[in-house]
C-alpha cells in the first residue's frame, strides 16, 4: 500500500510493498451497479435518436429534455445524502433509490411509446439514481482506506460500466431474438433491476466495516449542525464545490458529441446507438488505471487532465480528418475523461468530509454538477438552434478553456493520507 508521509500533500506516498485488497463493500455495491446499469442501459440506449429523430425534438428542445432529466435529481440528491447521513442509514436510502429504477421499468411497459410517460419514467429512473448515488459513494469512502478512495472508487466504476456495457447488448439481442419487441426488453430490464435490489439488501452489510478516520474533523469546539450545506464552512471543500460548477458548466452532453459524431461522420442510423459502447469500453479499461494512479501522484491532477481530454475531444470534432480515426480518437478520449473524472471526484472530496457528513457533501458536490450540466445542455442546444452546431461547439471550448484555467488556479491539493495500519 502507499503511505503517507509529511511532505508536500499532493506529493506521491513512497511505496511500501504492502497492498490491500478492495473491500468487500466496494465489491458488493460494484456488483449492484452491475446489475442495476444492465437493467437502465437496457432501455436509454437509443433515446437520443430516437427523441431527434423518431419524434422530431429539435436540438434546443432535446438539450432542455436531456438536462432537465439530469437536473431534476438535484434536490433529491441533497436529500438523500442528508437522510443516509443520519443515523447512517446509507444502506438503507440506497436501496429506496435502486428500488424506485427497478419500477420505473413498469411505467415504461404502460407508456404504449408516448413521450410524456415514456418521459415520467425515465424521470423516475433518474430520481432513483440522485436518491442513491450519494449514500452508495458515501459506503465506498467509509469502507475504504483514505489512500486507497481512488481504486476503490475506480474497481466500482469499472464494474458500473461493465453492465453500461452489457445493457445495450442484451437490449439489441432480446429485440433481434423477439423481432422488436420493446415489452420483453422492458420486462427483462424490470427484473433486472428487481435483482439488483436483491443483491443490496443480501451482500452490503448495513455499515462499513473499517472506517477510516476522517482526514478533516470538525473542530470540537465548534460543531457545525447537520444541514446539506454545513460542509461549505471548509475552504478547500468550497473551492472543490466552486471548481464543479465552472467545469461543469461547460461541459456537452454525451448525446450531443454522439449526434455531432453521427453528422459528421454521416453514420448510418442503426450504428448510433453503439457509439456509447466504445466510450464506456474504454472508461472500462482506463477506470482502475486512472484510480490506482490518482492514489499515487494525487487526485487533483488527474482529474484536470481528464477535462484536458474532454477539450481535445471537442476539438477533434472541429478538426478534419478521416473518419474511421476521428470516431476512434473521439470516444477514446470521452472514456478517458470519465476514467479521469468520474470517480477520482469523490475520492478527492471524501477524505475532506467527516464521516457523520460524507453522503451529504458528496451530494451537494453531485447536485452542483447536475445543475451545472443542466445550464451547459439548455446552452448548447440554444446555440446549435440558432447559430449551427459548429459555433456551438467553438463556443463550448472556449468555455470549458477557460474553466480549466480557473480550476488550475482554484482547486486545492488534497490533504497528505491516513497512513494505513499495516
Amino acid at each position: 500500500m502507499y503511505l503517507a508521509t509529511t511532505g508536500r500533500p499532493d506529493a506521491p506516498p513512497p511505496h511500501s510493498g504492502v497492498r490491500r485488497r478492495v473491500s468487500g463493500t466496494v465489491l458488493a455495491l460494484g456488483a449492484v451497479s452491475l446489475v442495476t446499469d444492465v437493467s437502465s442501459e437496457m432501455v436509454t440506449a437509443v433515446l437520443p435518436l430516437y427523441l431527434v429523430l423518431g419524434l422530431g425534438l429539435s436540438p434546443l428542445q432535446f438539450g432542455f429534455l436531456d438536462g432537465l432529466l439530469n437536473g431534476a435529481t438535484a434536490l433529491v440528491r441533497l436529500l438523500g445524502g442528508h437522510a443516509a447521513d443520519r443515523g447512517g442509514r446509507h444502506k438503507r436510502v440506497a436501496g429506496i433509490g435502486y428500488a424506485l429504477s427497478a419500477c420505473s421499468r413498469l411505467g415504461l411497459l404502460l407508456a404504449g411509446g408516448a413521450a410524456g410517460p415514456i418521459a415520467a419514467s425515465l424521470a423516475a429512473d433518474r430520481l432513483g439514481k440522485g436518491i442513491r448515488t450519494a449514500p452508495r459513494d458515501a459506503l465506498i469512502t467509509l469502507s475504504s482506506p483514505p489512500d486507497g478512495l481512488g481504486r476503490a472508487f475506480g474497481v466500482h466504476r469499472a464494474m458500473d460500466t461493465t453492465g453500461a456495457l452489457l445493457g445495450p447488448l442484451a437490449a439489441f439481442a432480446l429485440l433481434w431474438a423477439t423481432a422488436d419487441a420493446y415489452d420483453a426488453v422492458f420486462v427483462v430490464s424490470f427484473c433486472t433491476g428487481v435483482a439488483g435490489v436483491l443483491l443490496l439488501v443480501v451482500l452490503v452489510p448495513n455499515a462499513p466495516t473499517a472506517p477510516p478516520a476522517p482526514a478533516a474533523p470538525v473542530p470540537p469546539r465548534r460543531r457545525a449542525p447537520r444541514a446539506p450545506f454545513a460542509p461549505l464552512r471548509t475552504p478547500a471543500y468550497r473551492r472543490i464545490v466552486v471548481c464543479t460548477a465552472l467545469l461543469g458548466a461547460a461541459t456537452v452532453g454525451d448525446a450531443f458529441v454522439y449526434l455531432l459524431l453521427q453528422r459528421r461522420l454521416d453514420l448510418a442510423v442503426t450504428w448510433f446507438p453503439f457509439l456509447p459502447l466504445g466510450a464506456a469500453a474504454c472508461y472500462l479499461l482506463l477506470a482502475v488505471p486512472a484510480g490506482r494512479v490518482a492514489d499515487r501522484i494525487g487526485r487533483r491532477r488527474p482529474f484536470l487532465y481528464g477535462h484536458g481530454a474532454l477539450l481535445l475531444a471537442y476539438a477533434a470534432l472541429l478538426a478534419p480528418g478521416p473518419g474511421p480515426l476521428l470516431l476512434g480518437l473521439v470516444l477514446a478520449l470521452l472514456g478517458i475523461f470519465y476514467a479521469a473524472t468520474d470517480g477520482v471526484l469523490m475520492a478527492l472530496t471524501g477524505p475532506l468530509l467527516p464521516a457523520g457528513r460524507r453522503a451529504g457533501g458528496l451530494a451537494l458536490v453531485q447536485t452542483v454538477q447536475a445543475l451545472a450540466r443542466l445550464v451547459a445542455a439548455a446552452g448548447f442546444g440554444a446555440a446549435w438552434t440558432v447559430w449551427g452546431p459548429r459555433a456551438a461547439l467553438l463556443l463550448a471550448c472556449a468555455g470549458l478553456a477557460a474553466a480549466l484555467c480557473c480550476a488550475l488556479r482554484l482547486l486545492p491539493a488534497p490533504p497528505p493520507p491516513e497512513r494505513s495500519p499495516s
